[in-house]
């Protein structure tokens, strides 16, 4: 099923969407209007976890083909993922089960990034990138950091799954740490050094900019139907 999902996915100005109605067909939905309801419960979600639905689920229309050449406008919605969501989620419920708080994950995560980063912690990379005090400093990434913080967390998930005496903050971090060192080790092998990559255009834009690219095509699509 995840490798399924990730053949699904459609890219646009570097920022990675699905189709509702492919997605439809990939989990078995019969009918739209019970995905629907599927998606509803998500944006309920996306607004619980503090982050804009409407940056994430981008209604658009487009034609689809019916019987003897015939078409019909239906509508579909593009939705997206934020950087590191599955992974960081998945990191932080695992370590709330081995007794860590959300203060605790914080400062994994942060020296986590401390040990990606060359000895920068978050906040400095932050400063750094001149990234706004209240955005995530994921939003402001280059892809192939993001595939490196992601895999430190997958490795770190992995391994602290398996052996179910790695328990408290100081175990974890340990793990944590080690494993973005290693990310480190990789990416400066081929010559990249995280800390030293300029901050990318900030994801939110991007996504704000596929929104109203929708609604255009929306537009466009009605007056030729006219």
């Amino acid at each position: 099923m995840h490798q399924s999902f990730e053949e699904h996915v459609h890219n646009e100005d570097g920022v990675e969407y699905w189709l509702g109605r492919e997605l439809q067909e990939l989990l078995g939905y019969g009918e739209w209007r019970n995905f629907e309801k599927v998606i509803d419960k998500a944006k309920i979600a996306c607004k619980g976890s503090k982050q804009e639905p409407s940056d994430h689920f981008v209604d658009i229309n487009k034609m689809i083909k019916l019987a003897k050449g015939a078409e019909r406008e239906v509508l579909d919605i593009k939705l997206t993922r934020e950087k590191l969501t599955v992974s960081e989620k998945e990191l932080s419920g695992i370590l709330f089960e081995r007794g860590v708080d959300s203060r605790g994950f914080a400062l994994i995560r942060s020296r986590g990034d401390t040990a990606l980063f060359g000895g920068k912690n978050t906040q400095q990379m932050k400063t750094k990138l001149g990234i706004p005090e209240k955005r995530a400093l994921a939003d402001f990434l280059p892809t192939v950091t993001i595939k490196a913080k992601d895999l430190a967390n997958e490795i770190t998930n992995f391994n602290v799954n398996k052996d179910s005496r790695m328990k408290g903050e100081a175990n974890i971090n340990s793990e944590h740490v080690k494993n973005n060192k290693n990310m480190r080790a990789i990416l400066k092998k081929s010559g990249i050094v995280p800390e030293d990559l300029p901050a990318e255009e900030d994801v939110k834009k991007v996504q704000r900019r596929l929104k109203s690219e929708g609604r255009k095509v929306s537009k466009v699509t009605k007056k030729l139907k006219k």
